[in-house]
């Protein structure tokens, strides 16, 4: 999934932590699976591709609250 790649700065790192179990453990199990295919140097097999309509952005939403969050504090810290 595209999510998975993401560059992880401060907000990402929030927004994996706030994460339901399931969603970090889907993720966390990618991951993993896509770092032992690169280790034994073999691709995944074509039909355990995720399809282009099936991959969705699963952090956007709570990517969005962490940096709306971030700004209010920032914002109260100007104050």
């Amino acid at each position: 999934m595209q999510d998975d790649t993401i560059y992880e700065d401060e907000d990402v790192k929030g927004t994996i932590r706030r994460l339901p179990e399931n969603l970090y453990n889907d993720r966390t199990f990618r991951i993993q699976r896509a770092l032992d295919l690169t280790m034994r140097q073999q691709i995944l097999p074509k039909e355990q591709w995720i399809k282009y309509e099936e991959d969705k952005f699963y952090l956007e939403p709570y990517l969005k609250k962490v940096i709306w969050e971030r700004k209010e504090r920032e914002e109260r810290a100007k104050k």
